[in-house]
């Protein structure tokens, strides 16, 4: 098996999640015929073979594929990812159940459980995701173990902001540290921080918020010193199924100026950050299965088979985008249900890879392009 069919046979894997090792190379491969250049049948291999063959790959390859073709999708013309011309990006993270073995179990550890002992029925990987919130595009990612905490995860995905983006986060992601880190890259920033962050107001503003400074620790807001210049809007939920803590948001941003984004718009923005939620459900509940487990038994096997999952969803949602700009639609609206049966379809009919003295150059366009 050349390292190029396994490339696919990862993806494939997130296509066919459900399926036995054997029966998604099948599924890769149903559409290749005499036609397409085959000088004799195609066996496939045992589960085994595949196997092996994963594990010759390792991890590398994947990675480098998902951090070359995944970038931002939205252009000028795309509807619903900007906002006053900045780019609308999220910032989440989550975790995937990954197979029950003891090498996983001691690379990436369980969550704690009071109903087994020992822990969760499987470990976990963990992964921290900045996307696109307007087409749901994964941009970039960091992984690790279930111990490895979603603020260090973060950190490494701060380098994937830039000027010209606007980052939604939770406040489980605000320091001090971070969000200078963060503003630094000269990205805008809008993050909801804790009640218990203290954020004294310096200015009125017109619209409602006002004006602080954040500071290193407490000593030095205690002393006044090395603050920085932050505005803050302030709004409740009417909720009553929410607890006290959860009606009240307090949003801290870069913008200061409430003429370039108002607080009724900041506050009505925000809620743009559950659609990294959402997209995280979408690989998670649809593409992999609901209560699939990750099926790689050692650890460069799992982090093979994410990527391979983030490289897929990415595709999808390409296409997706591609559509949403003919039919001149929001292309987060779209069903991503749909776009995955098409990406299923796709690969039946239609496979991705051709025999090598049918290999052609490529063609004459951004080498990111999935396509």
């Amino acid at each position: 098996m050349p390292a190029r069919v396994v490339v696919y046979y990862v993806l494939a894997l997130a296509l066919f999640a459900d399926s036995a090792y054997e029966e998604v190379m099948r599924q890769l491969v149903e559409g290749l015929s005499w036609e397409s250049g085959w000088e004799r049948e195609w066996k496939v291999p045992t589960k085994v073979a595949i196997y092996k063959a994963r594990e010759r790959l390792g991890r590398e390859p994947l990675e480098l594929l998902f951090r070359a073709v995944a970038v931002p999708l939205a252009g000028e013309s795309t509807r619903g990812a900007f906002y006053r011309g900045l780019r609308l990006m999220s910032l989440d993270g989550s975790c995937l159940d990954v197979a029950d073995t003891p090498s996983n179990e001691a690379e990436f550890g369980r969550p704690g459980s009071h109903r087994r002992e020992g822990g969760g029925a499987f470990p976990q990987l963990r992964m921290v995701a900045l996307a696109e919130s307007g087409t749901h595009a994964v941009c970039d990612v960091a992984m690790g173990s279930y111990s490895t905490s979603e603020k260090e995860l973060a950190d490494r995905l701060i380098d994937g902001l830039s000027d010209g983006m606007l980052c939604l986060a939770d406040r489980g992601f605000y320091g001090f540290k971070r969000f200078q880190t963060a503003r630094k890259t000269g990205a805008q920033l809008l993050w909801r921080v804790a009640c218990n962050v203290l954020l004294p107001r310096e200015k009125q503003l017109s619209d409602g918020s006002f004006l602080t400074r954040i500071y290193p620790s407490q000593k030095d807001q205690r002393a006044k010193r090395a603050g920085v210049r932050a505005r803050v809007v302030e709004y409740r939920l009417d909720d009553p199924a929410l607890a006290e803590e959860e009606q009240r948001y307090r949003l801290i941003t870069t913008i200061l100026d409430p003429e370039q984004a108002p607080a009724k718009d900041l506050a009505a923005l925000y809620p743009q950050r559950w659609e990294l939620e959402s997209v995280l459900a979408e690989l998670k509940t649809h593409q992999r299965g609901p209560r699939v487990v990750l099926r790689s038994k050692h650890p460069d096997g799992v982090y093979q088979e994410a990527y391979g999952h983030l490289c897929t969803h990415y595709a999808i949602r390409r296409v997706m985008h591609d559509a949403a700009l003919q039919a001149d639609l929001v292309p987060h609206r779209l069903s991503f249900i749909r776009g995955l049966r098409a990406a299923r379809r796709s690969a039946r009919t239609q496979p991705g890879f051709f025999p090598p003295q049918h290999h052609r150059s490529a063609p004459e366009h951004d080498h990111r392009d999935p396509r």
